[in-house]
């Protein structure tokens, strides 16, 4: 056992940074048991990036909240989640707090509500500094802050290391949180939904400065978002969540060219295409399942165009899907090899046209009921 700089013992460091396996949050309500997180896993190495792809409400945010242990006091939570081979659930307060910012730190999705109005964004940055590196003099560290700034893309940092998070653009305060969570060189760096709310120009700067604080640290990274067009160019792989569990995973191409998980296909649907003028983008009929009350099959069937009497009753476990490292939940994910999915899908996504055939494909098996 060895202790880092993080201040946490530990097995002998490997390559591998993050492992969550099997992890489950409830929370209890007046109306009943919230089941928000069913069994979910990953793994992440040095240098790692994975993509967390779902509708609002699948469970991405609190997997996100459960990992940096900031989920209230009466959530339920189950499974293992391990950083450098170290324990985190059950860990105290003082040692995880030990460990956010240096070890894994966190960009949530609305920075007014990470950043403190009453200080200047320089004296945050720099207390983040002083945290974890108390050696670090005051004058170092506003230089680090100015630093850090410029790093992440704020013009005349000398000048706004003084401004007030109200005197910032919403997408040069989330630069600012980008910067502090690369202040301290973390292993880990979990962005949920940094892009939110912004207008696509800006959201494409704020993906290179996610970029670029990866690169500077090293740092493997987690990016949760809702929209698939995201992560194609900003990870590796790709988990694509729904209902509280992964329901499909795999490398970025093992997603976008070869999908097989028919909720997956909806989500490709429904991405705008530059190259198709005319085309109308191809929403998933119905609503996600309350989490409250599951239904006992799979969650998405009551939407799923390949629909049959086994997805009622029984849910499907994730399992291989052409390799070891393509997975899906799906009882047919077979049956999608032979749809011309995989021919029709490319880089970018996919269109109401790959969609169309797709259903056609399905039709024999299940009823036009419920369309994609």
């Amino acid at each position: 056992m060895t202790t880092t700089s993080h201040g946490v013992h530990e097995v002998p460091v490997t390559d591998t940074v993050l492992e969550v396996e099997d992890l489950s949050v409830e929370f209890s309500t007046e109306d009943g048991i919230v089941r928000a997180v069913r069994g979910v896993g990953y793994q992440l190495d040095r240098g790692d990036s994975l993509g967390i792809v779902g509708e609002s409400g699948s469970g991405k945010s609190v997997t996100a909240l459960a990992v940096m242990g900031l989920l209230p006091a009466g959530a339920r939570v189950r499974g293992s989640v391990r950083f450098e081979g170290t324990e985190l659930l059950g860990l105290s307060d003082a040692r995880l707090s030990d460990l956010r910012g240096s070890g894994i730190a966190m960009i949530f999705q609305d920075p007014m509500t990470s950043l403190n109005p009453v200080y200047p964004v320089g004296y945050q940055i720099t207390e983040t500094l002083l945290r974890h590196n108390p050696e670090l003099k005051g004058r170092a560290a506003r230089a680090r802050a100015v630093d850090l700034l410029g790093t992440v893309g704020i013009p005349s940092p000398e000048r706004r290391v003084d401004s007030y998070p109200h005197e910032l653009s919403g997408g040069m305060r989330q630069r600012v949180v980008i910067a502090i969570a690369m202040a301290n060189d973390p292993d880990v760096i979990i962005a949920d939904e940094p892009t939110t709310a912004l207008d696509v120009t800006v959201q494409a700067q704020i993906l290179d400065a996610l970029e670029t604080a990866r690169a500077e640290t090293g740092a493997a990274l987690v990016l949760i978002t809702h929209d698939l067009g995201v992560v194609a160019g900003h990870t590796d792989r790709v988990a694509v969540m729904y209902a509280g569990r992964i329901v499909e995973t795999g490398s970025v191409e093992d997603i976008f060219y070869t999908p097989r998980m028919p909720y997956t296909l909806g989500l490709l649907g429904s991405l705008p295409r530059l190259d198709r003028e005319e085309e109308r983008l191809t929403p998933i009929s119905g609503s996600p399942p309350s989490l409250l009350n599951l239904p006992p099959g799979c969650p998405f069937a009551p939407r799923c165009p390949m629909r049959r009497d086994v997805c009622d009753t029984d849910e499907p476990a994730l399992r291989r899907a052409g390799h070891d490292l393509h997975l899906s939940a799906c009882h047919f994910a077979d049956e999608l090899v032979d749809t011309g999915a995989d021919q029709v899908f490319d880089a970018v996504g996919a269109d109401s046209e790959a969609l169309a055939r797709f259903a056609d494909a399905a039709s024999a098996t299940h009823s036009e009921e419920d369309s994609v």
